[in-house]
């Protein structure tokens, strides 16, 4: 069984920093993705930043130059650094690993429960 775990939201004043971490652990094969997803009230779920297992990262257009996405390889977590924070970043922040497991050996997307960041002064 797959167990997604993130830490790190909570409140911060605008300009400010915090740094999301998610691990994954459980009987895992192999990890092809790893990724921050965010959603606001009333609004969808966006991706924020993504990493694959050979490092090529994307971002969302909003994050870019503010945020970092990296990834610890022998502790299966991925760090979401966010930097210069903005009232707009408020979200439940959501961890979303792509991997392979003993229940399907077809890359599959596993989901933290989410952690909230609020911005605001």
């Amino acid at each position: 069984q797959v167990e997604i775990v993130e830490s790190g939201g909570g409140f911060v004043q605008p300009g400010g920093s915090l740094r999301l971490s998610c691990a994954a652990s459980g009987t895992i094969f192999s990890i092809y993705a790893m990724g921050w997803y965010r959603q606001a009230p009333g609004n969808v779920r966006e991706l924020v930043a993504s990493i694959t297992s050979g490092g090529r990262t994307n971002y969302a257009d909003s994050v870019k130059g503010r945020f970092t996405i990296s990834v610890d390889n022998a502790k299966n977590t991925v760090y979401l650094q966010m930097n210069s924070l903005k009232p707009e970043d408020t979200a439940v922040y959501y961890c979303n690993v792509e991997l392979t497991s003993p229940r399907s050996l077809i890359p599959h997307d596993y989901w933290g429960q989410g952690t909230q960041v609020a911005v605001s002064s």
